[in-house]
């Protein structure tokens, strides 16, 4: 009898999970499985790229791909995971209920940005965390020309200076100058908790970050966070009023709340504990990857980030493993000790580190070259079945 492995999620952990499978079942010649990737797209959509314009591009299709691999593809979204049954309750593309059926689950279905119930922030604030809400964003932006103009119309307010919000920060200049005019006198300003520029990140890029920051025309409130938001702007801790149209809110990013479904540790962020094969710990059948997996990288501390750096890899190992627990075959234990960043800066360009205390290697121009091959190449779908199952090896040397 056939073994069906059921993904849910088709961004990075998922897509990689499904091609590492399939590539292991090659290898053996193994014919008796079945992969099935459920979600309500057959596209991955490309996250790390949602603070940028033209948001609505920022997806690459899938469905052929897996169709190269022999993946089935349901589409939909899951609901609810019956662990004792094995089974997975998801809405169908007409919002009928339906339930699959599976042997082994490989839960890949990221993370959302946990909006709090900060008053306002639900109703007026705009975010990056989907493709939607990048869309809803973008078209506000462009709305702003019709509006006359005021201090309240330039001035955008980003709630949160960590990653996220200071790629979105540092790009939002020459996003309003392509909408506005470049004469028009614009306020960006990040409203961060942190005593300093950047500090989150560390202090040898929190001294770029700073640099950018003064070149591009991006301005810190530090030591402060947003407590209202309302339709002309925000109030924050400290009691200053900023007036703006725009607000983007930036952190408290969780775990897929389908973690909660599953009789399992999970970390402060929702993620589930796994083993080095990606295993979810005290589940024999069930795996995860991506977002939703909190997995240690190495023997010394370090554990993955919710970083398609991290979700690429994640993927290609629980792929591998969950394969490889039906081959009888012994799995790969994930190791992924490198970490790198990549800080896109706007038109200053970018800053590339290395390490865990993120070591400057590269800035500027030479930085935004490497970002740009990151975001327009290498994270995106491999072309053919031969080139994705030699990218879904979880041996192969990382970057």
């Amino acid at each position: 009898m056939k073994q069906h492995i059921l993904v849910i999620g088709a961004g990075f952990g998922g897509m990689w999970t499904a091609l590492s499978a399939t590539r292991l079942f090659d290898i053996h010649a193994h014919n008796d499985f079945d992969v099935t990737v459920l979600a309500p797209q057959a596209e991955l959509r490309v996250r790390p790229r949602f603070y940028e314009p033209n948001a609505h591009q920022l997806a690459a299709p899938i469905g052929e791909l897996l169709d190269a691999v022999g993946v089935n593809f349901i589409k939909g979204a899951a609901e609810t995971i019956d662990v004792a049954q094995k089974r997975v309750g998801y809405i169908d593309a007409s919002g009928n209920k339906q339930v699959v059926i599976y042997d082994k689950l490989v839960l890949a279905t990221g993370s959302r940005l946990a909006l709090p119930d900060t008053p306002g922030v639900s109703e007026h604030a705009f975010d990056v965390d989907q493709i939607e809400q990048a869309v809803r964003l973008e078209n506000h932006l462009k709305s702003l020309a019709s509006q006359p103009e005021s201090q309240a119309r330039n001035t955008v307010v980003v709630a949160g200076g960590g990653f996220t919000g200071i790629e979105t920060a540092t790009e939002m200049p020459t996003r309003l100058r392509a909408i506005l005019g470049d004469r028009v006198d614009f306020n960006v300003i990040i409203v961060d908790r942190g005593d300093k520029v950047g500090g989150s990140m560390g202090p040898e890029i929190a001294e770029k970050i700073a640099e950018a920051s003064i070149e591009t025309g991006v301005k810190w409130h530090l030591k402060a966070s947003v407590v209202a938001v309302d339709e002309n702007g925000v109030t924050l801790s400290d009691g200053q009023r900023i007036d703006a149209k725009t607000v983007v809110w930036t952190t408290g990013v969780r775990a897929s709340s389908l973690t909660e479904q599953i009789p399992a540790e999970r970390d402060r962020m929702g993620r589930l504990h796994v083993d080095a094969h990606m295993k979810v710990i005290g589940q024999d059948d069930i795996f995860a990857t991506g977002d939703v997996a909190y997995a240690a990288c190495d023997d010394i501390g370090n554990y993955a980030l919710m970083t398609c750096q991290h979700a690429i890899v994640l993927g290609r190992h629980a792929g591998n493993n969950v394969a490889a627990q039906i081959l009888g075959v012994e799995p790969t234990p994930y190791s992924q000790p490198k970490y790198v960043t990549c800080l896109d800066l706007g038109a200053w360009g970018a800053v590339y580190t290395e390490g865990w205390d993120r070591q400057v290697k590269l800035i500027k121009q030479e930085g935004k070259e490497l970002k740009t091959q990151i975001n327009t190449v290498w994270i995106y779908p491999p072309a053919d079945r031969d080139a994705a199952w030699a990218a879904a090896d979880p041996l192969i040397p990382i970057a």
